[in-house]
C-alpha cells in the first residue's frame, strides 16, 4: 500500500478543493507558465470558446516574440508549447473540433519562426510541432474537413518545413484527405514544380496505396543507386511483388558492391528470403558482416543455422573481426558483442597503433573492460590521458585526472604488466612530459589527498 505521503492523485484529492487552491496560488507565484497554465485550465472549465480564446492570445504573443531562446529559455518554451498543444487537442477538440483544427494550424505556423531563434540542440523543441502534426490527421477527420481545402492547407505547410516539423503531414492527413484530396494536393504539389521522384509525390504514391505509380517517379538512371533501387524495391515487395524487386535490385548491383550501400543489402535479404532463397541471403548476411563488421547481420546469420554449427561459425566470426584493417573496429565489435578476452588481447596487439581521440569509443570499452580485464583497459585509458594532455585540451582534463585516477585503482589488480610499464613509472614519465600542465596535476595531487 503506497504511503499517505506519497506524492499521487488519490493523496491530493484527499487535502480537498480549498486547500489545492491555496497551494497552487502559492506555488504559481512568480511563474508566469504555471499561472498561464491555471488560467487556460479555468477558461477549458468555462466553455471551449473560452480556451480558445486564452490559447489564441497565448499563441499570438508567442509569435510576435523576437527575443533568442537559448539553453536556459528552452524547457520554459517547451512546457508553455505543450500546454497550449494540450489544451487544443484535449477539452477544446472534444467540444468544438473544427475550432480545434483551426488552432492547431495555427499552433504549427509558430514552428519556423520558433526554431529560427531557438538552441535545440536536444530537439525537445522540434519534437513538440512533430506531436503536433500526428494530431492533425484525427482532428481533420473529427471536424470532418474539406479535403480540398485540406489538401492547400498541407501544400503551403510543406512550403515551409526548413526544420522537417512537416515531414510527416501528409501521412498524419492522408486519411482526412481521403481519395479527393490527395488527388488535388498531387495536382497542387506538381503545379508548384514538384518533378518525379520529389518526396511529396513518392509520399502521395504510397499513401494512395498506388505501387505503380510510386515506382514511375524513378528513371533507369535513378534505379542505377542502390538507394534508390531499395527504395523502389521495399514498395514492391510489400506488395507481394518479390520478383519484381529482386529485378530492380539488379540494376544496382555493381554501384552496391562499390558503394556502402546497406539499404540495398537490408533489402535484397528480404527479398531473396521472400522468394524462398534462404542460402542467397545467408550468404549475403556473412558478406555484409565480413564488410562492415556489422552485428545485427552476424546475429541473423548465425540463428538461422543449425544447432552446433552456430558455434563454428562465431569462431570463424572472430577470425574476421581480428583481422579487420580497421583495428578500433574490431574493437568496437568484441567489446560491445561482447568478447572481452578478446577484445583485451586486441587491445594488446594494437593500442601502439592508436592515438587517444576516440575518446566515444575508448572510454565505454575501458569501462567494459575495467572488471575482468584490467590491463586493456588501463592501456585504453592511458591513450585518451596522453592525448588530451598532448593536445592540450584544457576543456577534457576533469575527464583526463579521472581516467588517471582509474589506472590507478586498477594497477591494485592487474597481476601481471607482462611488457607494459606499471602505472607508478607511467605516471612519472607523464609529469616529466607535460609538468607544465599546472591545472591538470593540481587536480590529480587534489584527488589524492582526498
Amino acid at each position: 500500500m503506497a504511503s499517505k505521503l506519497s506524492l499521487n492523485a488519490t493523496n491530493l484529492e484527499a487535502l480537498g478543493a480549498a486547500r489545492l487552491a491555496e497551494l497552487l496560488m502559492e506555488l504559481s507565484g512568480g511563474d508566469a507558465v504555471a499561472k498561464r497554465q491555471l488560467r487556460l485550465a479555468l477558461a477549458a472549465g468555462s466553455s471551449a470558446e473560452e480556451a480558445a480564446r486564452e490559447v489564441r492570445k497565448r499563441l499570438v504573443a508567442i509569435a510576435r516574440s523576437e527575443s533568442y531562446i537559448d539553453w536556459r529559455k528552452r524547457k520554459t518554451l517547451v512546457s508553455d508549447l505543450q500546454a497550449q498543444h494540450r489544451a487544443i487537442t484535449g477539452a477544446i477538440a472534444t467540444a468544438d473540433p473544427a475550432l480545434a483544427l483551426d488552432l492547431l494550424w495555427r499552433f504549427l505556423e509558430l514552428a519556423e519562426g520558433i526554431m529560427d531563434r531557438c538552441s535545440d540542440s536536444t530537439g525537445t523543441v522540434i519534437e513538440v510541432f512533430q506531436q503536433a502534426v500526428l494530431d492533425l490527421g484525427p482532428l481533420a477527420s473529427a471536424a470532418q474537413a474539406d479535403p480540398l481545402a485540406l489538401a492547400e492547407q498541407v501544400t503551403e505547410a510543406l512550403a515551409e518545413n526548413g526544420y522537417g516539423q512537416f515531414d510527416q503531414l501528409i501521412p498524419a492527413v492522408a486519411e482526412a484527405l481521403g481519395e479527393k484530396g490527395l488527388a488535388h494536393l498531387e495536382q497542387e504539389c506538381r503545379e508548384r514544380g514538384a518533378q518525379p521522384g520529389h518526396p511529396s509525390l513518392l509520399t502521395i504514391a504510397e499513401c494512395r496505396g498506388d505501387v505503380d505509380a510510386y515506382v514511375s517517379q524513378f528513371t533507369e538512371d535513378d534505379l542505377q543507386w542502390p538507394d534508390s533501387a531499395a527504395q523502389v524495391a521495399e514498395r514492391l515487395l510489400k506488395a507481394d511483388r518479390a520478383q519484381e524487386a529482386l529485378a530492380v535490385l539488379d540494376q544496382a548491383a555493381r554501384a552496391a558492391q562499390t558503394w556502402h550501400a546497406p539499404h540495398w543489402d537490408d533489402t535484397r535479404i528480404a527479398v531473396l528470403e521472400a522468394l524462398g532463397k534462404g542460402e542467397l541471403a545467408q550468404g549475403l548476411r556473412w558478406s555484409c558482416f565480413e564488410k562492415t563488421l556489422s552485428m545485427p547481420h552476424l546475429r541473423d546469420y548465425l540463428k538461422r543455422l543449425p544447432d552446433f554449427e552456430d558455434v563454428e561459425a562465431e569462431e570463424r566470426a572472430f577470425e574476421v573481426v581480428e583481422q579487420h584493417p580497421r583495428s578500433l573496429e574490431a574493437l568496437r565489435f568484441l567489446v560491445n558483442w561482447p568478447a572481452l578476452p578478446r577484445a583485451a588481447k586486441q587491445v594488446l596487439n594494437h593500442w601502439q597503433d592508436w592515438n587517444g581521440e576516440a575518446f566515444e569509443l575508448l572510454a565505454p570499452a575501458a569501462e567494459r573492460l575495467g572488471s575482468s580485464q584490467p590491463l586493456a583497459a588501463t592501456l585504453l585509458l592511458r591513450l585518451m590521458v596522453v592525448f588530451t594532455l598532448g593536445m592540450g585540451r584544457a576543456k577534457r582534463y576533469r575527464y583526463a585526472v579521472e581516467q588517471l585516477q582509474s589506472c590507478g585503482q586498477l594497477a591494485a589488480v592487474i597481476n601481471d604488466w607482462q611488457t607494459i610499464e606499471r602505472h607508478e613509472n607511467f605516471v612519472a614519465r607523464l609529469r616529466e612530459a607535460f609538468g607544465l600542465k599546472w591545472s591538470f596535476w593540481a587536480a590529480v595531487d587534489a584527488g589524492a589527498a582526498n
